[in-house]
């Protein structure tokens, strides 16, 4: 089968691989259709580490994904082959302190699509995943809806967490597709106001069709005097979805006191500073933001009955053959790109 393998900083290759097979009675056999490039991907692509994962050469990406079951396990009887699945790529143990308290986001045994000595990236014509990481796509839902399932059931998890009010203001730091995701979900909560920054305007623009109130450009607009003109009392909930310091200080600085502020954002540095004596005089609440523990049968639905549209965020399509020219264009954000989508399949 044909795979694409990061075979250096910036070099990605269509290689030859053996097909997998099942080699547990709960997998399932599936046959790649399409696979959205993460943030994360290009990472790893174009640095080659992200903190201490650290890519060995060759090593295969992705981690949003929608595929088709070919052959399912003898244990397997909620799959049969033919049916398209959206992937959950996050493989729990299920059984350590993390798993049986409800949070196998953060398993300590976890395999992860994609990351370095984990499990195998999704850019590949074939993979298989155990039978409780893959969710049915409903008839009337595309395969590229079906991968932009895990980008958003990220941003579902980030606005449970943050408790997210009907009425509430929010701001989102960062409008690419994961800050796109939460301004979806936050919007499906009933937030009232949603004020939005990116660097990039074009993105700002897809932001106003995602639902935001208001929408700044730092580069243009001073967004912490700007908001602070708007909403002289601060907002309830600021989600940094950029993984800049810049941004973490925008967002401690237009939050309420008592506020709460979300890390959805990777950022590329190890360390991340913040002012501490507005943080504690108001005492702002920081909450990190750990992928998107148990959302994504949730994202599923609210995508297949259009609860929420996440069309607007894929911008450009690629073939498998063409990865890294997708992976340059992200890593470059030329042509206005948000997500790009890879059809593995064709």
């Amino acid at each position: 089968m044909k795979v694409a393998y990061l075979t250096g900083i910036r070099q990605l290759e269509i290689l030859d691989a053996p097909e997998p097979r099942l080699t547990h009675p709960r997998e399932v056999l599936l046959r790649m259709d399409t696979v959205g490039v993460c943030g994360s991907d290009v990472h790893y692509y174009t640095a080659g580490r992200i903190g201490t994962q650290v890519v060995q050469f060759p090593e295969r990406v992705g981690h949003e994904c929608a595929g088709t079951a070919v052959e399912v396990g003898s244990a397997v009887t909620e799959f049969e082959a033919g049916q398209r699945v959206a992937v959950d790529p996050l493989v729990a143990c299920g059984q350590c302190d993390q798993c049986r308290s409800g949070r196998r986001h953060t398993c300590r045994k976890q395999k992860f699509l994609g990351n370095p000595g984990e499990a195998p990236g999704a850019l590949a014509e074939f993979l298989t995943m155990p039978a409780e990481s893959c969710y049915p796509v409903p008839d009337g839902m595309t395969q590229v809806q079906a991968a932009l399932v895990e980008p958003f059931s990220i941003g579902l998890y980030a606005q449970r967490l943050a408790q997210v009010q009907p009425g509430a203001k929010i701001a989102v730091l960062g409008s690419g597709p994961i800050g796109l995701c939460v301004l979806l979900a936050c919007g499906v909560a009933g937030a009232g106001t949603a004020y939005v920054t990116d660097l990039l305007d074009e993105r700002l623009e897809v932001a106003r069709r995602c639902g935001a109130t208001w929408v700044g450009n730092p580069r243009k607009t001073d967004v912490v005097a700007a908001l602070g003109g708007i909403e002289p009392l601060g907002l309830d909930c600021v989600f940094e979805c950029a993984g800049e310091q810049q941004t973490l200080d925008q967002a401690v600085e237009i939050l309420k006191p008592g506020g709460r502020l979300l890390i959805v954002g990777i950022p590329e540095l190890d360390r991340v500073t913040f002012s501490i004596h507005p943080l504690r005089r108001r005492e702002i609440q920081v909450l990190n933001v750990r992928r998107q523990n148990h959302c994504t049968a949730a994202a599923v639905e609210m995508i297949a009955d259009r609860t929420v549209n996440v069309d607007p965020l894929v911008t450009h399509h690629f073939s498998l053959a063409q990865s890294k020219q997708a992976f340059d264009l992200v890593d470059g954000y030329h042509d206005g790109v948000v997500k790009t989508v890879i059809h593995v399949s064709g």
